[in-house]
């Protein structure tokens, strides 16, 4: 018999089948100055499963600021794109801790980089990934593109569309875009919707250029919210009013 017949309100359910999770290396160190705070990286895993445990496939790009911020004085005049594949590995180095976070608490997660280290993690393999998510498996995928001259929020927006997701989600430490930064204007104001057009022309920092094009070029949308709120990451895919949703 239906819920309906019986009286009962349906289920919600997700609005979004499948994602890509775009998380900093920052987010990684909570309040530490540089590195990974266990606490900090326990919390998420348990933000992530509770999405995977409504059955949304997640996919993760994850930055290595934490990481790198720690021997950037010593890269000060390094060619940029050494400095760059040192970020990579710094990415991979999260990825793996985030795996690692994953299989204590038995959420499945595969790695795979951008960079041949196949002692440590896949080859980045399209056809496999979308295998293993739908799965029900979370895929973290580190080095990002696996080129110099190209950040995370670009790989998110690239790995988004192989994966054919439903939208991009960028964790950071505001829930939203504002108009001006919240920390030292009180008055800012929350936007609940921007185009691409209007965060390119008002440079509101959502992601690099370069990302933010790839994304309105092929009209995959973009959330940016707080992963330091409570099940945001919940209501987000619930399509619950949660951070600024970027679209055409």
């Amino acid at each position: 018999m239906s819920d309906a017949k019986l009286g009962r309100l349906p289920v919600p359910q997700p609005v979004y089948k499948r994602i890509l999770l775009k998380l900093s290396g920052e987010a990684l160190m909570g309040e530490d100055s540089y590195g990974i705070n266990r606490s900090v990286i326990e919390r998420i895993v348990a933000e992530i499963a509770e999405v995977v445990a409504l059955g949304v496939q997640v996919g993760v790009v994850i930055g290595g600021g934490n990481i790198f911020r720690g021997i950037a004085p010593g890269a000060a005049g390094m060619d940029r794109a050494t400095a760059d594949y040192m970020g990579m590995l710094a990415t991979v180095m999260n990825a793996l801790a985030l795996q690692d976070a994953m299989r204590r608490v038995d959420l499945p997660a595969r790695v795979q980089s951008a960079l041949t280290i196949e002692q440590v993690a896949e080859p980045y393999i399209r056809g496999k990934a979308m295998r293993y998510l739908e799965e029900g498996k979370v895929v973290i995928f580190a080095a990002g593109t696996g080129n110099p001259f190209f950040t995370t929020d670009t790989a998110a927006a690239l790995r988004g569309m192989e994966m054919n997701v439903d939208i991009v989600l960028k964790a950071t430490k505001v829930d939203g875009v504002y108009t001006e930064d919240p920390k030292t204007h009180p008055d800012a104001m929350r936007y609940q919707r921007l185009t691409f057009d209007e965060a390119i022309v008002k440079n509101l920092k959502v992601m690099d250029a370069t990302a933010l094009t790839l994304c309105r070029d092929q009209k995959l949308p973009v959330n940016v919210f707080s992963i330091f709120k409570p099940s945001a990451l919940k209501r987000v895919v619930m399509g619950e009013d949660e951070g600024t949703l970027v679209h055409c």
